[in-house]
Parts: structure tokens; sequence; C-alpha cells
């Protein structure tokens, strides 16, 4: 008999608390991969969750703290529908790319769902929708009070609401602090 690997973990250190996300390869091979390769490269060190929107989502991984856009890799196909026929939905606490509405167009940016949001699920409005490829399995609290920090017209928190650093997690370090 062999084990199954356990699903890749990453951890975010913000400037409001500790965050633990599960990713799931096996459903959105692509999408894990990209997010992985970004947290290897520390690209999401020093960026900002720009976009917070209360009882919707808060949205992270493309701005630094001066508001700059950060240089990405090639976007990524849009796994949204194999995704959310394996299970995986855009529900609360749940990790999606983020993207424009060009379907395969997401690249660094990802959000966190702040509630169930039926409408971002694949085939979604526009016949796409947005690809979940994890959750947040530790620091759900630090999401909701990021969730629920002032912002200025656009949905951009008044206070800059910093990823100090992302990391990904030594296999099974994360059962181990609970």
């Amino acid at each position: 008999m062999s084990a199954f690997a356990a699903n890749p973990q990453v951890e975010l250190v913000t400037n409001k608390g500790k965050i633990v996300l599960e990713l799931y390869p096996d459903k959105a091979p692509a999408t894990v991969a990209n997010f992985l390769q970004y947290v290897k490269d520390k690209h999401y060190d020093g960026t900002v969750f720009h976009r917070v929107v209360a009882d919707f989502v808060v949205q992270g991984g493309g701005f630094d703290v001066k508001g700059n856009q950060k240089p990405t890799r090639a976007p990524v196909k849009n796994e949204a529908q194999a995704a959310f026929k394996a299970g995986l939905k855009n529900d609360r606490g749940t990790l999606a790319m983020a993207r424009t509405s060009d379907p395969n167009s997401a690249s660094s940016q990802f959000y966190v769902n702040l509630k169930n949001n039926d409408f971002l699920n694949w085939p979604g409005r526009d016949g796409a929708g947005y690809a979940v490829f994890g959750k947040v399995v530790a620091g759900m609290d630090v999401v909701d009070k990021i969730g629920a920090v002032k912002t200025l017209p656009g949905d951009t928190p008044v206070d800059a609401v910093v990823v100090e650093s992302a990391r990904e997690l030594p296999a099974g370090a994360a059962a181990k602090q609970s």
C-alpha cells in the first residue's frame, strides 16, 4: 500500500496575522503549479491585498505596497470547469484565481471568498467561471479581519494589508501546528 502525498500548504504571513492555505494539485494542477512557482520566487513577499470587498472577497498577489503592479509570468489556462467538476466551488474560505474578462488571463492574483459566491463557479456568467484551487485551513479569522478593513472608493484598503511572506510549508508542518 502506498500513502497519498499530503496536499501542499502555503503559509501567508500578513500584517494582520497568519493564513495557511491547502492547495489541490489533483483538481487544478496548472493553477497550483503556477501559484507555487510564485511562492518559490518570493513574488508575493511585500504584496498587498489591494481589493477588499466586505461579504465578498479579499484579493491580492499583484501589487506592491506602493501600488505598483508587479511583473508576472504568462497566464495559466482557466481550470474552473475541471475544478468545479472535481467538487471545488467558490465557497467561504476557498482560494481562487483572479482574472480579467479573458477567462485564460489569470497570472499571480488570487482571492479568498468571504462567503459562498456561487455565481463565480463554472460556468459562471461568462461561460468560464473562476478556478478554485485551494482553501484556508488555518487563519480564517485573519481573512475575516482583512475583509473588515476600511476601504477607499475602488475597494482599496485605507491602511495597507501586506503579505510579508509566503512560504510552502514542509509536508505535515501545518498539521503539527494545530
